[in-house]
C-alpha cells in the first residue's frame, strides 16, 4: 500500500462568509492510498479555528506513510492519530480502499446498504439584512435553509430572511459569535421566526450558561463537539450535536459518535466544512439516520469534482461509485 498527499483548491461561487471572515476558495487536502489498480481517496478541510493549516495537515498525513505501507486499517488508525482533519482524510481513504479491494461498498461494510437520498440544508452567508434577504429570496424554493449569523444585528438578519422565505425550514449558525448580552434577544428572534435549530451560539469555552437558560429552540453543539468523548460534557447545555468528519477524524469515529449521541437522546445533525463531493461522501453515510443534514458544500462551489454528487434541488442522491465508497 502506497500513500500520496495533495493540496487542492476549488473556487466558491460568490464567496462564503461566516462570523470569522470570508473565503473565495475551498482549500482541501486529499490522501490517496493505492495498491496496484486499487485506489482509495479521502478529503479533509484544514480549519484554522482548530489550529490547522493545509501545510501542517498534509505533513501529518505524510508521516503515516510507513504505517500505510504496513497495511494500516481504519480501526488501527484511531490509535495512531488524534481526531482532526488529517486523520479524516486518511480514514476516508482507507475506507474507500478497503471497499474497493474487497469488491464491495462502504455502505455494505457498515451494514447500511442500500443508501437512500437525503435532503440537505442550503447555506445563506452572513451579511447585511438586505444582502441576506436577497440571497434567501433566490433560495426560498429550498425546503431547508441554514442561516449564518454574527452576533449583534442578528435580530434584523433573521427577520429579513424569514420574510422572504416563509415556507422554508430554518436553522441558524452563529459560529460562537453570540454573547451573554445578546443571547436572549437573538434566541427570542429565532423563536419568533420559527427557527428549528440554533447552532453553537456561544464560544465553546464559554457555553456553560446554556445549561441555565431557557431553550426556546433546540441548541446544537458544533465547535463544542469533536468526538464521542465530548457527549457527557454537553448534557444539559445542548440537545443536538453537529457531526462533521473533519472534527471526528473521519468516518470511523463519526459512526461511533452518531450511535452514542442517539443513545443519549441527542438530536443528530451531520454537517460539513466547505469542501467538495469527495469530502461529503463519507458524511453521507452518517447522514442516513440524521434528523438534520447540512452537506451543501458542492452546491456552494463554482466547480466541483467530476463525478460528484447529483442534486435534485436540495435532494442529494447517493454518491457514484467512481467518486467514493
Amino acid at each position: 500500500m502506497k500513500l500520496t498527499v495533495e493540496a487542492q483548491e476549488f473556487p466558491i461561487e460568490g464567496g462564503f462568509t461566516i462570523s470569522r471572515g470570508t473565503r473565495t476558495h475551498a482549500k482541501v487536502v486529499v490522501a490517496t492510498v493505492s495498491e496496484g489498480d486499487v485506489v482509495g481517496r479521502g478529503e479533509c478541510v484544514p480549519y484554522p479555528r482548530y489550529g490547522e493549516s493545509v501545510e501542517g495537515v498534509a505533513a501529518d498525513i505524510e508521516k503515516m506513510a510507513n504505517a500505510v505501507s504496513g497495511g494500516l486499517t481504519p480501526q488501527a488508525l484511531q490509535q495512531l492519530m488524534p481526531a482532526g482533519a488529517a486523520r479524516c482524510a486518511l480514514d476516508s481513504a482507507l475506507w474507500d480502499f478497503t471497499a474497493k479491494k474487497q469488491g464491495t461498498t462502504v455502505a455494505q461494510l457498515l451494514g447500511i446498504a442500500p443508501l437512500k437520498s437525503v435532503t440537505t440544508a442550503f447555506t445563506i452567508s452572513v451579511g447585511t439584512p438586505e444582502k441576506m434577504a436577497a440571497d434567501a429570496a433566490k433560495a426560498a424554493h429550498r425546503p431547508l435553509l441554514k442561516v449564518k449569523l454574527a452576533g449583534d444585528g442578528d435580530v434584523d438578519r433573521i427577520t429579513a430572511v424569514r420574510a422572504v422565505a416563509p415556507n422554508s425550514r430554518l436553522i441558524v449558525d452563529a459560529n460562537e459569535a453570540w454573547t451573554e448580552a445578546n443571547l436572549e434577544a437573538n434566541m427570542r428572534a429565532c423563536f419568533e421566526a420559527g427557527v428549528g435549530l440554533v447552532e453553537q451560539p456561544l464560544p465553546a469555552d464559554n457555553d456553560a450558561i446554556l445549561g441555565d437558560v431557557e431553550h426556546l429552540i433546540p441548541i446544537c453543539a458544533d465547535e463544542s463537539l469533536h468526538t464521542s468523548k465530548d457527549l457527557e460534557h454537553l448534557r444539559g447545555r445542548y440537545s443536538a450535536v453537529n457531526i462533521k468528519m473533519d472534527k471526528t477524524g473521519g468516518l470511523t469515529e463519526a459512526m461511533i459518535l452518531a450511535r452514542k449521541a442517539k443513545e443519549m437522546d441527542f438530536v443528530v445533525m451531520v454537517g460539513c466544512m466547505l469542501g467538495t463531493s469527495l469530502g461529503m461522501a463519507p458524511a453521507f453515510h452518517v447522514a442516513q439516520e440524521a434528523t438534520f443534514v447540512d452537506l451543501d458544500g458542492p452546491l456552494l462551489l463554482s466547480k466541483d469534482r467530476d463525478p460528484g454528487f447529483t442534486f435534485d434541488g436540495s435532494i442529494m442522491m447517493p454518491p457514484p461509485p467512481a467518486l467514493w465508497g
